[in-house]
């Protein structure tokens, strides 16, 4: 593989740096570098973090390839600026056995675009019945660590415990879909003012709440690791606060559309803004960008869910539930915790790399940018703006809920393990 200098950029958001990829590997980190045989990229103004991580991505395959593929997927990802995504268990048939998530691992070592890490189901279908083949999941090629249900909750207390119980043995996450079932029956966005005068279903609070205490408890009670999938209300912020500071082993993810989006834009009766969890109120995405300035929520993950054309082009009770975010996710964090001066780039790599990639325990991404470590990078030019045009993704959907929106910072370089996936903002 050939050597690449990328001079001039600001590692992190700090002062400018050349950075030396030799191969697979970062070589050397410094100023005025020589670039000898290497291919130069000028980055003068633009930032250099580590290969960006999602923990919460669907890529549909098996079984749902009119949505999107491991391919278009990890497309997508790499155009974003991911390096690692985590690819969830709810497809066809469900990743419940160590030969489909073998599949999937196989599936993203061919795609080439980043890497992919299957998770696992916890239970049998998805029905919440019966412990899927964890150990087997776990022993298999595809090493998994990450075991969720998400799309459903494991709401059988009994099921939850036994598998914190179970991954405890190999370091194992169960990674929650916090959404009480009896609680959300019928409902079709946040419970509250908008949805009473909507007349639309409500979904409640405390419908995720209840279930982020329950398992807390249960987590510390075992002496496991829980994760809190897709974090989205400032009761649940409190919970998760409350839990760490008694030590638990508790982490949570929050949304790029829970950063920015409210229920108000369910107004519009447009599909496209519904979403599970719900797009909950101004108060609610306040407490969710403090919660991840102060690092009570860990890391953002963009819960990136493909949806065909006629799933969503329909009128409201009837559409699929879920956005594509892939792509978007570094403009939405740039503009909701960057612009706004809660997050530093510092910041953005520790909760869109180091923190996801060590949640999962994914060895050689979330590193440091210096000498020696894997050379998985993402360079972005902070001060592009650019209307949101879905035509234009690399994803089989465009289900998008930032269509035709302006959002700043564009990804201009993605490397893997040294190679290009993306060059000059377009796919290599």
């Amino acid at each position: 593989m050939s050597k690449i200098l990328i001079r001039g950029a600001k590692v992190l958001g700090g002062d400018p740096q050349d950075v030396l990829i030799d191969g697979e590997t970062i070589a050397e980190v410094g100023t005025g570098l020589d670039a000898g045989d290497a291919t130069v990229i000028e980055a003068a103004g633009q930032v250099l973090l580590p290969g960006l991580v999602d923990l919460h991505t669907h890529l549909r395959e098996p079984g749902r390839e009119d949505s999107e593929t491991v391919l278009t997927g990890t497309k997508a990802a790499a155009a974003g600026g991911f390096t690692a995504v985590h690819a969830m268990a709810n497809t066809f048939p469900v990743a419940d056995t160590a030969g489909v998530v073998e599949q999937v691992w196989r599936l993203g070592k061919e795609s080439g675009y980043c890497d992919v890490q299957p998770v696992g189901a916890v239970t049998v279908g998805l029905e919440g019945k019966q412990l899927a083949e964890l150990g087997a999941m776990h022993d298999s090629a595809a090493g998994v660590k990450v075991f969720s249900d998400d799309g459903k909750c494991v709401d059988d207390a009994v099921i939850m415990r036994r598998a914190l119980e179970y991954v405890k043995a190999f370091d194992g996450v169960v990674a929650q879909h916090a959404q009480e079932p009896r609680l959300t029956e019928g409902a079709q966005m946040n419970e509250g003012v908008v949805s009473a005068e909507l007349g639309l279903g409500g979904w409640p609070a405390v419908a995720e709440e209840s279930i982020i205490a329950r398992d807390v408890l249960l987590a510390a009670h075992v002496g496991s690791r829980v994760h809190i999938c897709h974090l989205s209300t400032a009761g649940s912020v409190e919970i998760v606060r409350w839990a760490k500071s008694k030590g638990w082993n508790v982490t949570a993810e929050v949304t790029p559309h829970h950063l920015l989006l409210t229920d108000e834009l369910v107004r519009s009766y447009n599909p496209v803004y519904k979403v599970n969890p719900p797009l909950r109120t101004e108060a609610d995405v306040l407490a969710l960008r403090e919660a991840l300035a102060d690092g009570t929520i860990d890391c953002v993950a963009t819960d990136h869910a493909p949806h065909p054309h006629e799933d969503k082009d329909c009128e409201w009770a009837a559409a699929a539930m879920g956005m594509v975010g892939l792509e978007t996710a570094l403009s939405v964090v740039q503009q909701t915790m960057v612009e706004t001066g809660l997050l530093d780039w510092a910041g953005v790599a520790d909760r869109m790399s180091a923190r996801p990639a060590a949640i999962g325990r994914l060895e050689g991404h979330g590193r440091p940018v210096s000498a020696g470590e894997p050379a998985n990078l993402t360079l972005v030019d902070p001060a592009y703006r650019g209307e949101v045009d879905p035509a234009g993704f690399a994803s089989r959907s465009r289900n998008t809920p930032y269509e035709g929106r302006e959002l700043p910072g564009r990804v201009t370089h993605t490397f893997l393990r040294g190679r290009a996936t993306v060059v000059d903002g377009k796919l290599a």
